[in-house]
């Protein structure tokens, strides 16, 4: 599926299909300890002109997502329409996220690798990931012989300010965001140009927090 432009909406048909994706998504990630109860949330770009997301409404068990469990914000992280169902309280996140060329998806998750590994490396702020075969599932990873630097952001209520954190993070000219960040205690952030890749991120950075996670407690 392509990531909308300025001339294109995601819509009728189309719009029905990716949520059904993000819907399969949810299904997977929470089967895998991933997304359980209520936690993460997932959201896919309709437009750029104006910037419009569906994100997934609050509160949804993420293994039992439907159609009507979504609902389109706009660039304030506000629903479009009166009305609406509240979306996730970090909708920001994915709005800033959104926002970068090339994104078309933005995918949460809550696993315990990255609940354990976030707090475990939060004095060095970034999580480091090198030398393992599964980074070339990462968009730009030609080899195994490579670094993935993943940022870890404090927890926080104030979406706002974590929002602009991760806004100043992604034009950072020394090591800006590339495919997923996390928060300390709480979770992953990955994202791509559609709803397949941003899942191949997740799935990748999944892995990879895990081997690391049975790495430490080899030593």
């Amino acid at each position: 599926m392509l990531s909308p432009t300025s001339s294109q909406l995601l819509e009728g048909a189309d719009l029905d299909a990716a949520l059904d994706d993000l819907s399969a998504t949810g299904a997977d990630f929470h089967r895998r300890g991933w997304s359980l109860g209520t936690s993460s949330n997932y959201s896919v770009l309709v437009g750029r002109d104006p910037l419009e997301l569906m994100v997934t409404v609050s509160g949804k068990d993420k293994g039992r997502l439907g159609r009507g469990d979504y609902v389109r914000v706009g660039a304030d992280g506000k629903p479009v329409e009166a009305g609406a169902p509240s979306s996730s309280a970090e909708t920001m996140l994915h709005v800033v996220l959104a926002e970068q060329p090339g994104v078309g998806a933005v995918l949460h998750t809550h696993s315990p690798a990255a609940t354990l590994l976030s707090d475990r490396y939060a004095r060095d702020g970034v999580l480091r990931l090198s030398g393992y075969e599964m980074l070339k599932g990462l968009a730009a990873h030609g080899t195994h012989e490579s670094t993935e630097l993943c940022p870890i952001f404090e927890n926080t209520q104030d979406i706002p300010t974590l929002a602009e954190q991760v806004r100043e993070r992604l034009t950072d000219a020394e090591h800006p965001l590339r495919h997923g960040f996390l928060i300390r205690k709480h979770g992953l952030y990955a994202w791509g140009a559609d709803i397949a890749e941003a899942r191949r991120h997740i799935e990748v950075f999944e892995f990879l927090m895990d081997c690391e996670l049975r790495r430490l407690s080899l030593s």
